[in-house]
């Protein structure tokens, strides 16, 4: 991949439009988590470094090209003033004479943040007029928001074809940090896949069984295969019926020489409740009446041997049912191994993923890894193989 950068474009006197994402948790009118808001900040000061004015263009929650009061991002502006350590204007839309009228307000060291894009319907449908209004109201256009890449909008696809296009900061940590992991990684290569449900990532595992060499697949995933290759799992969550998709799967790996490693102990319980009564089992040994919960702490051993062994490490999905102790236990030792591993020079480590970023945070390493992806969807596809469009849109 090759992509602009902030560093590659002028942008004296220049209005410059930037697509961020702070779609941030909201209560009662006031930002709870400004996770979001705080990671653009680095792109909003580079571009006023190079004399840009900027422009932040976003979308907030699901309004279905309606205008909704209770979406309107003007919530938003405290947070952003307080990371920014600024006063932020606000237009009361993102396009048209209020839009035009706050753009030609502003001076040099201003930054405007304009009304929802969702508020229109051209956004999702990636509509061009939308996209050239967008683009009437400056000269430069930097994506820095990755996380909404996966979507062919008007304010993440179509403008960027309308005028001098790049990667903001975020953007361009991402893409770096994903095209280190599986586009040009040191090798070997290992992907811990977790999570409910092969059938949710049956893309992601045909994709990675080509890219990688070795492929950890644990929580109820996990089960799934071991159903497919004839064990007993008892009461334990398993898609029974995608058992010769399981099979097909580890046909694939076979042929392109991807070791799959799968459970070789589990705890189980009879319970799905935090401090059940649980003990450790052979992986094809799980009674009748019993349902797996972790992996066991010779799985644990066999990860941690292939970390050793490789170079890149990418992480998606949990290996058990981390939110309940003691059931986190092997994705606790797991990720700690990874990220002593990576503090030592001796892996990248990139995660991404809900549930994943917050085992992570959860075992408390988060910090250690190479790269956290907080991009959910956009993070996913990238990992099955997929176009990102917004992503597309910014290569040169």
């Amino acid at each position: 991949m090759r992509w602009k950068t902030i560093d590659d474009i002028e942008m004296t006197d220049k209005t410059v439009l930037i697509r961020v994402d702070i779609n941030v948790p909201v209560e009662a009118g006031h930002v709870t988590d400004a996770t979001r808001i705080e990671k653009i900040v680095p792109t909003v000061r580079d571009v006023q470094a190079k004399g840009g004015k900027p422009v932040l263009i976003a979308h907030f929650g699901r309004p279905k090209g309606q205008v909704v009061p209770e979406m309107s991002l003007r919530v938003t502006v405290p947070a952003l003033e307080a990371a920014l350590g600024r006063t932020v204007a606000f237009a009361e839309d993102c396009i048209g004479g209020p839009a035009k009228k706050a753009v030609a307000a502003m001076r040099p060291g201003d930054v405007l943040l304009l009304e929802n894009t969702r508020f229109h319907p051209g956004e999702e449908k990636n509509d061009p007029a939308m996209a050239a209004a967008l683009a009437a109201l400056g000269q430069v256009y930097v994506n820095d928001a990755f996380s909404a890449a996966h979507r062919a909008h008007a304010s993440t696809e179509a403008i960027a074809h309308l005028m001098p296009a790049c990667a903001g900061r975020l953007m361009e940590a991402e893409l770096k940090a994903l095209n280190a992991a599986l586009g040009d990684p040191e090798r070997p290569v290992v992907a811990v896949v977790g999570g409910a449900k092969v059938s949710t990532k049956l893309d992601l595992l045909g994709n990675l069984v080509e890219k990688v060499d070795h492929l950890v697949i644990g929580g109820g995933m996990a089960n799934t295969f071991l159903v497919a290759k004839g064990a007993e799992v008892g009461t334990s969550l398993a898609e029974r019926d995608m058992a010769e998709t399981a099979r097909a799967i580890l046909d694939k790996a076979r042929d392109r020489g991807c070791s799959i490693h799968l459970p070789v102990d589990v705890v189980i319980a009879r319970e799905f409740k935090a401090g059940a009564a649980h003990e450790t089992v052979a992986a094809e040994a799980c009674p009748a009446d019993a349902m797996i919960l972790d992996a066991g702490p010779a799985t644990v051993d066999a990860i941690v041997e292939v970390f050793t062994r490789c170079r890149t490490l990418i992480w998606n999905g949990p290996l058990g049912a981390f939110e309940m102790p003691p059931f986190d236990a092997a994705t606790n030792a797991a990720a700690r191994k990874a990220a002593d591993l990576t503090r030592g020079g001796r892996l990248v480590s990139v995660a991404g993923g809900g549930d994943t970023v917050a085992a992570l945070n959860k075992a408390g390493v988060a910090d250690d890894f190479s790269y956290i992806s907080t991009a959910g969807g956009a993070f996913l596809e990238w990992m099955e193989g997929k176009v990102l469009p917004g992503v597309a849109a910014l290569e040169t």
